[in-house]
């Protein structure tokens, strides 16, 4: 009979394969120390237009509520980072997560393959990927499954690769061997990514209010940027990198090696009137495979005029 230790061995080794950063796995169960952290943040409004937040409260605290008979959460990460920048200096700016293609589509496809994998390998089991599209802690995972730590910025820090990296997960019903040491905080007595916010979004050590934050004001919020925030976007069109590029634990970030998240010249390469002139057939051909999709021509737009009035 193959044990607990090689399934989990197997499947660490996999996700290696597959080119993910690191792979950490905890026992599915309810999330104790988040649930009074979520549910004060969702009370303050921290989450802004983003109703979809109060939604199915107990599946993200409990993921044996989105997967029949989960045992185990696969905590994956993969590295984006890359140290290209937009040529021009004063285009409008897009955060490094996004000059690739769709993540989404990208972890997706690894995790299928990691999958498959399994069933070939291990036998018929059940589970379900989540990308970023779920109820799902994310980051809390990660932590318990021993990937990193969560900042005063909110993001996931690991001491190895810094926080360039995308999370996901696989919940399944495989009972494996669980990462049972969290990493230890080592932000100490820092304050850089705090200090750096432009629209003072890290409102205190590890609490963001989402609805200050750029990355949700230029993404997520689908009315107009409020005009308390003229002229405090540092340029920032979709998405922001600020807390995480003065963050010190970033001087370990090391390049990623994945081909679908090479920028294309083609983005690289706009300078700032051509974006301030971008027309919908361009934004469809520069961000056709891209995360970018999500704000959608008219969200683009809106950001460029806002940073340009």
């Amino acid at each position: 009979m193959i044990s607990k230790k090689e399934y989990t061995s197997f499947i660490k080794g996999e996700a290696k394969r597959l080119g993910f950063l690191s792979c950490g796995i905890s026992k599915a169960g309810f999330l104790e120390d988040e649930a009074p952290l979520m549910e004060s943040w969702l009370k303050s409004r921290h989450h802004g237009e983003m109703s979809y937040m109060e939604n199915h409260f107990d599946k993200r605290l409990d993921p044996r509520k989105l997967v029949e008979g989960a045992r185990s959460v696969i905590s994956l990460s993969l590295n984006y980072y890359t140290n290209q920048l937009q040529l021009d200096p004063e285009a409008p700016k897009i955060s490094r997560y996004a000059f690739g293609e769709d993540y989404h589509s990208v972890i997706k496809a690894k995790i299928k393959s990691l999958i498959q994998s399994v069933q070939e390998n291990i036998g018929e089991v059940n589970g379900r990927a989540f990308v970023d599209s779920a109820p799902v802690l994310d980051k809390a995972w990660a932590k318990k499954s021993g990937l990193g730590w969560i900042g005063k910025n909110s993001n996931l820090i690991s001491k190895k690769s810094g926080s360039f990296f995308f999370l996901a997960e696989l919940i399944t019903d495989l009972d494996l061997e669980y990462d049972v040491a969290p990493s230890e905080d080592h932000c100490g007595t820092c304050t850089r990514c705090i200090d750096a916010c432009p629209t003072e979004a890290i409102i205190a050590p590890y609490v963001v209010d989402g609805s200050k934050c750029i990355s949700y004001l230029t993404i997520e919020l689908k009315n107009e940027i409020p005009t308390e925030f003229k002229g405090r976007m540092d340029n920032w069109m979709f998405g922001c990198d600020i807390c995480q590029d003065v963050c010190p634990w970033n001087k370990f970030s090391i390049l990623h090696t994945e081909p679908a998240f090479q920028p294309s010249h083609d983005l690289l390469g706009i300078n700032s009137q051509e974006w301030n002139e971008i027309t919908q057939d361009t934004f469809s051909k520069v961000f056709k495979n891209s995360a970018v999709k999500r704000t959608k021509f008219s969200g683009l737009k809106r950001n460029i005029d806002f940073l340009r009035s």
